[in-house]
């Protein structure tokens, strides 16, 4: 999700790579679930987050949408996210304890709090948002730990294949007056990187990979139409 903010505004005035200290840590987020509360549904999952919840509840995408999840445009292009429920907007996932209850399997997004990637030249880095987090004296921390993701170098590609073939998509979405091709581009995305199953037992990365090839030909072709 783009925000129009310049990166003076919400950040520290630096960028991190992965090996680098940020100060984001902030003890185990103990007596605080503010971030999980009142965040709309600007929790959107990626492919990935589908495949681990998928894995690990053992739901298909579909039943998914019946609680867990839910659907709305991001950009120009329909994307799953997490449901919020209540007048707090609290977290499906939240439990009653204020304790995040899949905090394994937790989404990218999730996993970055308070940390933003800032995307360029079709590579991405690293950002601390220091408004977003309301916990005080909080600690550095490399920020590969922080992210805390099993393959970060294979999962970093991931992010970055991702979030550049969903930016073509939506500059032709942007460009286009034509309902069908949009409806056909929303189709496609939904189709081909979430509701198509993944199999739990191979490589996420390998799989997505192969999707991808065959996506940046159906963009290629849409843009040439």
């Amino acid at each position: 999700m783009k925000r129009n903010v310049s990166l003076e505004e919400i950040s520290d005035g630096k960028l991190y790579e992965s090996n680098d200290l940020v100060k984001a840590d902030c003890n185990d987020c103990k007596g605080c679930s503010a971030c999980c509360q009142g965040m709309g549904n600007s929790i959107v999952l990626d492919p990935l987050d589908i495949f681990r919840f998928v894995k690990n509840f053992n739901n298909t995408f579909e039943e998914l949408l019946a609680d867990r999840i839910e659907l709305n445009m991001v950009d120009g292009i329909i994307m799953p996210n997490l449901k919020m429920s209540g007048a707090s907007e609290r977290c499906v996932f939240l439990n009653s304890e204020g304790r995040c209850s899949i905090h394994a399997f937790r989404p990218g997004i999730c996993r970055l709090f308070p940390l933003g990637r800032y995307y360029e030249n079709r590579e991405f880095k690293y950002f601390l948002q220091v408004h977003e987090c309301k916990k005080e004296n909080k600690t550095k921390v490399k920020v590969r730990k922080w992210i805390d993701t099993p393959d970060l170098k294979n999962n970093e590609q991931f992010v970055k294949d991702w979030h550049y073939l969903l930016e073509d998509l939506q500059n032709i979405v942007r460009s286009t007056r034509d309902g069908n091709v949009i409806k056909e581009i929303n189709m496609y995305v939904l189709n081909h990187f979430y509701r198509k199953p993944y199999d739990p037992e191979k490589d996420f990365y390998m799989q997505f990979h192969e999707r991808l090839s065959e996506a940046r030909e159906f963009a290629a072709r849409i843009a040439e139409e």
